[in-house]
């Protein structure tokens, strides 16, 4: 179909024109001619003259004055979706301008069909995009729409207003940055919109309405910039990377906010979409490499000569010069709002600042030496936040310390901090700058690091876990990095790992000191950490024992004492001397006896596996004396309260395990039985059961061994308190005590003394048959095996006793068996 020509369509269009201008038209009569005009233009090709003809000589005032003051809806809508179609296809859209502008700002505010004012701000575009320099003189008019647009109530609206906004700044750049801060604080009032693709395009707007305005707007939007960057829509953050890349690259101040927009873009880096972080890098490896350009002067000895550094982190790729340059230079402008962050009470702040931190150091290399001091107080207070990742990424910053600044002013100013009140957290500090440090750098170093790790001040200062931890931590990292170099300070270690290991009630702290024990002995080529012990052991007490003159309950070096003798296994027994003389010292009775009771419960504890730890070398025996007589006898004695009987029983439990354990030589019983046995009998009559149970023990294993050098005075004082325990409370010690009488009859049977003591033996015969009606069959059946026992000596006695007993109706079964046995076991006359 050849096309229509202007003067056919403008013949066309006479009628339904002069309908539509008419000023008795109708509503219906208006409708059909907008129609009629509709079904000319649209319908029919039309050349690209013919449009511009007739629209620009003869629809677009019509069509305007009827979208501007039609009260019928439908009527607008066509005369909008005339105009869109017409000026869309003409050459100089912008000569309409001065008929439409007007016409926009009156009906945008007016107009109350949300689709209608999307489709004026869409015609305001088309404009704005096509009209280019002609639309300087109607800025104002078009700024002041679309501050009213961009607080629009349709999401929509406020989307094409920011779309509006881009492609006014980018028509008249060169007029635009003198109405650009009109239009800061309606798109800052939208930027927090519930809609995510609403906060894309404002964040849009926002980058271009700077990029071409005034740059001083910049300081309006950052802080809220940096809200979106928490933005949980990708794509929103994505907009943010992009923008202020963009401001990096083109904005024409941006050496002025370089210390104000780096931050944005470089959390980006951390984001955690790998989208955004490749852009992020990409834009930042851009903006570092036209700044190098730009400084190539300044930066050409650094460009020619600089050596990269022997020790970087591994699987980190290095930041190009001008990347570091840039953040190395804006560091002191940085650093402080940063720190400050980093103890914000908002949590996800905390965390972007600390990712943020890591980037920072990474790129500042060396240049963190100045900043020491303020982010070393930053650190120790950000590495005991709550939030788990926020104390990660601080220890990955600290460790960049370590690889960066040279030991000898960051463990200087570390250290120095334990000289106060030593946290934690100064501990995790220390640990990753460590980790951080090149083995040949921190090696000149170690000794002042392990006598500041094995100081009382430090690895004493605190029983809290987290600290032990924390001390435990940089013990590892020493071993780790520094590996066979820790034999030069070994045995400061091995005081950390003790102090560690006595922490009560932390099973699994002593596990993770264990480990680290065996990695130290296994860098320095050991078979096991008790090598360790048996080069230091004597060390290690004595390092324990400065002060143990006046120990008391509380003194932790009890437990370090504890963990050296339980831990070390059979070393302990090559420094027996030692150790004896410490328990010498510190068990006398004139000491506290809480302390006093922890060390014999150490001691029992030790007697029991006497081959495997104190007795290793088969040197205890030299020392029984000193452990008896100066040692046990004197706690054996009786003092009033529940600490004094807690302490004899323990004593009692020793005592019963050195001859147990078989340990004192039947001479050795003989020379201390006579110090000892009142003690033993009195032990039987003690309120604790595990006293009166060991004092029927030890009482029984002395009869044993040497029970036939008694003599009848001493036989005579052994049994009475003996047979007492069989009315005992508790079964184990009825039964024990039984045991031990058999033993007492034992001894007598073939005895020299034997006639004189039958008289005892009738007063027992007597006692025993009383026990015989015991309700405990267990007890009945242990007092038979006594009298079985003692019929041997007095058999005819005996006799005579049980036949009383049974006409007293006493358990006649138990002695008929007793009867029994004494006449099949009776020796020939």
């Amino acid at each position: 179909m050849a096309a229509c020509g202007a003067a056919e369509l403008a013949q066309a269009l006479s009628r339904p024109l002069s309908c539509l201008q008419g000023p008795e038209c109708g509503r219906a009569a208006r409708l059909r001619a907008l129609e009629a005009i509709r079904a000319e233009v649209q319908e029919r090709p039309l050349s690209s003259e013919a449009v511009r003809e007739v629209f620009e000589a003869q629809l677009v005032r019509p069509l305007a004055r009827c979208l501007a003051g039609d009260a019928a809806e439908r009527c607008r809508e066509l005369a909008l979706q005339l105009l869109l179609h017409g000026l869309s296809r003409c050459e100089r859209p912008g000569e309409a301008l001065p008929v439409l502008l007007p016409v926009l700002a009156q009906r945008l505010g007016a107009e109350p069909c949300e689709e209608l004012r999307l489709g004026l701000l869409q015609l305001l575009g088309l404009l704005l995009r096509r009209g280019g320099a002609a639309v300087a003189p109607y800025l104002s008019d078009v700024v002041g729409i679309l501050q009213a647009a961009l607080l629009d109530h349709y999401a929509e609206v406020r989307r094409e207003g920011c779309r509006c906004a881009v492609a006014c700044a980018q028509a008249v750049p060169e007029h635009f940055h003198m109405q650009s801060e009109s239009l800061i604080k309606p798109l800052m009032q939208t930027i927090s919109h519930q809609h995510y693709r609403v906060r894309v395009d404002v964040i849009q707007a926002t980058g271009a309405v700077i990029q071409f305005g005034n740059g001083k707007s910049v300081d309006d939007v950052l802080s809220h910039l940096a809200q979106r960057l928490f933005d949980e829509i990708p794509k929103v953050r994505q907009a943010v990377t992009t923008v202020v890349g963009e401001w990096l690259l083109h904005l024409r101040d941006r050496y002025s906010y370089f210390h104000k927009v780096i931050p944005l873009l470089l959390s980006s880096i951390t984001d955690d979409i790998p989208e955004n972080i490749t852009l992020a890098w990409t834009y930042w490896e851009k903006i570092g490499l036209q700044w190098e350009k730009e400084n190539e002067e300044d930066l050409k000895d650094k460009m020619d000569f600089s050596v990269p550094p022997s020790h970087y982190p591994k699987g980190v790729t290095r930041p190009g010069l001008g990347c570091r340059e840039l953040v190395s230079r804006n560091l002191s402008k940085v650093l402080p709002a940063l720190c400050h962050d980093l103890t914000d009470w908002v949590k996800s702040t905390r965390v972007k600042a600390s990712q943020l931190l890591y980037v920072l150091l990474l790129h500042a290399e060396d240049h963190i030496t100045q900043h020491m001091e303020l982010l070393l107080r930053t650190l120790y207070q950000a590495c005991l936040d709550e939030e788990s990742e926020v104390v990660r990424n601080c220890v990955k910053a600290a460790e960049l310390i370590g690889t960066f600044v040279s030991p000898k002013v960051s463990l200087r100013l570390i250290t120095s901090a334990f000289e106060v009140t030593p946290k934690p957290s100064c501990l995790m500090v220390l640990a990753a700058v460590i980790r951080g440090s090149p083995k040949e750098i921190l090696q000149p170093h170690l000794s002042d690091l392990g006598d500041t790790l094995s100081q009382a001040g430090v690895c004493q200062q605190s029983e809290e876990v987290l600290y032990m931890e924390q001390l435990l931590c940089c013990v590892q990292a020493l071993i780790e990095v520094c590996q066979e170099d820790c034999q030069e300070i070994c045995l400061q270690l091995m005081k950390v790992l003790v102090t560690v290991m006595a922490v009560p009630s932390s099973q699994h702290l002593k596990e993770m000191a264990e480990e680290t024990m065996c990695s130290l002995a296994e860098v320095q080529q050991l078979d096991g950490f008790l090598y360790l012990y048996r080069q230091h052991i004597l060390q290690l007490l004595e390092w324990v024992s400065v002060s143990h003159d006046s120990w008391t309950c509380y003194s932790p070096e009890i437990l370090q004492l504890d963990v050296i003798a339980t831990h070390s296994g059979p070393v302990i027994g090559e420094a027996l001397h030692d150790f004896i003389l410490i328990l010498k010292t510190c068990l006398q009775p004139n000491k506290d006896p809480q302390m006093r009771l922890k060390l014999f419960t150490l001691l029992s504890e030790l007697l029991q596996k006497a081959n495997e730890t104190i007795n290793s070398q088969g040197l205890f025996p030299h020392y029984l004396e000193i452990v008896i007589k100066d040692i046990l006898a004197p706690n054996l004695q009786w003092h009033a309260g529940r600490t004094a009987a807690a302490i004899r029983t323990t004593a009692v439990s020793c005592l019963w395990a050195l001859i147990h354990c078989q340990m004192l030589a039947p001479e050795e019983i003989l020379k201390v039985k006579d110090a000892l046995m009142p003690q033993i009998i009195a032990a039987m009559d003690e309120d604790s059961k595990i006293s009166r149970l060991m004092g029927c023990r030890i009482v029984g294993g002395i009869l044993k061994v040497c029970g036939r050098q008694f003599d009848e005075i001493q036989l005579g004082k052994t049994y009475p308190e003996v047979l007492k325990r069989l009315d005992d409370a508790s079964p184990d010690v009825r039964l024990t005590a039984a045991h031990t009488l058999i033993d007492w009859f034992k001894c007598l049977k073939g005895s020299d003394v034997k006639s004189a003591m039958k008289s005892h033996i009738e007063f027992l015969y007597q006692e025993l048959l009383i026990h015989l009606d015991d309700q405990d069959p267990d007890t009945q059946n242990a007092v038979l095996e006594v009298l079985k026992e003692g019929s041997i000596l007095y058999p005819d006695l005996l006799v005579r006793e049980v036949e009383i007993a049974i006409d007293k109706h006493r358990t006649p079964v138990y002695c008929k068996q007793l009867l029994h046995h004494i006449q099949t076991t009776r020796e020939p006359a």
